[in-house]
């Protein structure tokens, strides 16, 4: 059964909340939260493509998923990445406390709409965030973010950066400069008197590439050299990792062309949960915690990848300070909310006045508790101990198990007259009935309106397009979409259409 996210949202089973103070962790990749001062180095988030309107609702749409956690208090901590790096940034962070007063008055819909102003197009997108957090009641966050710092050879000028939400007493914070990719941000927090070390990643983008791999391999270094003086003046410190690494959880078997690989090798990222309170691996990956078939945060090309990352130390397993509760790994999945009919991430998408969708990534998450024994000699007992076999398990998006009847939007449910050219209906899985059209794409009339009839897979395409002629009617399901302008319907598979014999 797919574990999912109400699960772990209950409560703490099995453990004494006397002797406990449980939390959870979120990571969280947001695709390019850009703030409202319209200027930026991405093309996409200029004033002729991305409106204070788009900003409210990357703002809203992330709030959102963050509610659905603690009973819509939020996690008390959160580690996201694709802030953007603010091109008109101050030499010092911003007051975001202070902040959150002055704006008290107002909300950030009035903020982003009649009573935006120079000071408001100021602030930047985590403030932005924080503030529409506050309006929902999510409220008593420190904000830490990554300074904009590179490490040496770096080509690139950085876009984006690493922020990190923590309810709890900040330490100390470090951005330790990587080559070709943002900052690592570690940030050091006191829990019921124990320190909980946390870094929070964004490395070279390009999983599959050998040739940025190498970067990744640097990305790596850094982050095993900062952890290994941490580990040698204790080997039991209690150390999260997370973030988006733009590696594959078992990147070294699913890219055997790649000498090295930066996760498993440079790190050591593993799956052996035991292993790691020994003494030669010290690192665990959550993903392992889930079936190879649940194993996935974002989709690429018909496969479900593993980009995002939450790794952990075997002092999350004593009983001292801060520990992990066993098997509390899990992906949201919001139905409803960020997956589609199809269960996969609902994306931004610029479509519209306002925008919609929410990220290219799920989160991940993971719960913790505090324990009071002071005890480096004993180690929690794991109902399912994970071993690491070192298959490359490649998830495939299978589309024909998805239950159509259950899901689909059918015709005759709408009133009489009603156009599926509206926003509120893009995405979802129609089943269609409509009659060919002339023409040398293959279309279809339905409701008087005329759609493209559209495959990824190009086997699949030329099948309908050689199966089907004018005025033949065409009975199928399929994803509503928008290409270019032109409204589709997109097959997903050729167990989605009722073939005519």
């Amino acid at each position: 059964m797919r574990r999912c996210l109400f699960f772990f949202l209950l409560g703490l089973v099995g453990v004494s909340l006397l002797q406990a103070r449980p939390f959870i962790v979120l990571v969280y990749n947001v695709e390019n939260l850009f703030d409202a001062d319209s200027k930026a180095m991405f093309e996409d988030y200029q004033p002729a493509r991305y409106s204070r309107q788009h900003v409210l609702t990357k703002l809203e749409n992330v709030t959102k998923v963050v509610r659905k956690f603690e009973d819509g208090r939020g996690p008390d901590i959160m580690m996201f990445q694709e802030f953007e790096a603010d091109l008109t940034d101050a030499a010092t962070p911003p007051d975001y406390g202070a902040i959150l007063q002055r704006y008290a008055g107002m909300t950030i819909q009035e903020m982003l709409g009649p009573k935006f102003s120079p000071e408001i197009a100021d602030l930047p997108a985590e403030a932005l965030l924080l503030k529409a957090m506050a309006d929902a009641g999510l409220t008593g966050y420190t904000v830490v973010r990554g300074e904009n710092v590179r490490g040496a050879g770096s080509k690139n000028a950085l876009a984006q950066k690493c922020v990190t939400f923590t309810r709890f007493p900040v330490k100390q914070t470090i951005s330790h400069p990587t080559l070709d990719a943002r900052a690592i941000l570690e940030v050091q927090v006191e829990i019921d008197g124990a320190r909980l070390y946390l870094f929070n990643n964004h490395w070279k983008s390009g999983a599959s590439d050998p040739k940025t791999e190498t970067a990744r391999v640097a990305n790596a270094l850094t982050l095993r050299t900062r952890i290994d003086e941490i580990l040698r003046e204790d080997p039991n410190a209690d150390i999260v990792i997370g973030g988006d690494f733009n590696s594959q959880y078992n990147q070294k078997v699913r890219y055997k062309e790649m000498k090295e690989t930066g996760l498993n090798e440079v790190l050591g990222s593993q799956g052996n949960e035991l292993v790691i309170r020994g003494q030669k691996r010290d690192l665990y990956n959550l993903w392992f915690e889930l079936p190879a078939k649940e194993r996935g945060s974002d989709t690429y090309q018909g496969e479900w990848g593993t980009l995002m990352q939450l790794i952990i130390t075997r002092g999350l397993y004593d009983y001292r300070g801060v520990q992990y509760v066993d098997d509390s790994f899990g992906v949201a999945r919001i139905p409803g909310l960020n997956i589609d009919d199809n269960g996969l991430p609902i994306r931004w998408s610029f479509d519209g006045a306002r925008g919609r969708g929410f990220s290219d990534h799920l989160p991940i998450f993971a719960k913790f508790v505090t324990v009071t024994d002071n005890r480096t000699d004993r180690y929690i007992s794991l109902r399912n101990p994970s071993e690491d076999t070192g298959l490359a398990s490649v998830n495939k998006i299978d589309y024909s198990a998805i239950n159509l009847a259950q899901v689909a939007l059918k015709l005759e449910q709408l009133p009489a007259g009603t156009s599926l050219r509206d926003e509120k209906y893009l995405g979802k899985i129609v089943q269609v009935v409509g009659e060919v059209r002339p023409g040398k794409k293959l279309t279809v009339m339905v409701r008087n309106d005329v759609y493209d009839v559209w495959s990824f897979d190009p086997a699949l395409r030329n099948r309908l397009r050689d199966k089907y002629k004018e005025g033949d009617n065409l009975r199928f399901y399929a994803e509503l979409g928008q290409y270019k302008g032109r409204w589709q319907f997109i097959v997903r598979d050729q167990s989605w259409v009722t073939w005519k014999r």
